[in-house]
């Protein structure tokens, strides 16, 4: 009973994401430590590529956090630090890429394929709709039809 208690905290304790800022990185006012956290939950990490620098542990994420953080202190805004990032290493850093021109067909793309979709499905329904299924009656069965109808 004990073991399946101590498992089931253990499995429990690794469901909990893993932040990879360690405590000699973090800024010692608080409000600027919370910026460089919500500017890090937006940078892409280059080595990892599907997690933010905030969680990743890869050396260039911590570099990265570690020159958000010494803008920041500098006295740059949010923006101008993201301005400062994406310039060094291009958009494809952000995790959620801006709305300009090189990434308007990023942005169209699902609204394109949800009209393209809906359209085809709009020419395929009429396409059938006045075609008679199944096949024609015999003969037999066409007699049979007019004098059920006849009465």
């Amino acid at each position: 009973m004990i073991r399946r208690l101590l498992l089931a905290v253990m499995l429990l304790g690794l469901s909990f994401p893993a932040f990879a800022v360690n405590p000699d990185e973090m800024l010692a006012d608080p409000a600027l430590e919370s910026r460089a956290r919500a500017i890090s939950a937006e940078l892409r990490c280059m080595v990892c590529q599907n997690q933010s620098i905030d969680d990743s542990n890869a050396e260039l994420a911590k570099d990265l956090r570690l020159l958000v953080r010494k803008r920041l202190t500098d006295g740059d805004s949010d923006q101008q630090v993201m301005n400062y990032i994406v310039s060094r290493y291009g958009e494809f850093v952000l995790l959620k890429p801006r709305f300009g021109t090189k990434t308007v067909l990023l942005w169209g793309a699902p609204i394109l394929l949800a009209l393209l979709g809906a359209l085809s499905l709009v020419v395929f329904a009429r396409r059938y709709a006045g075609q008679p299924t199944g096949s024609p009656l015999t003969t037999d069965e066409q007699a049979r039809l007019d004098e059920l109808l006849k009465k």
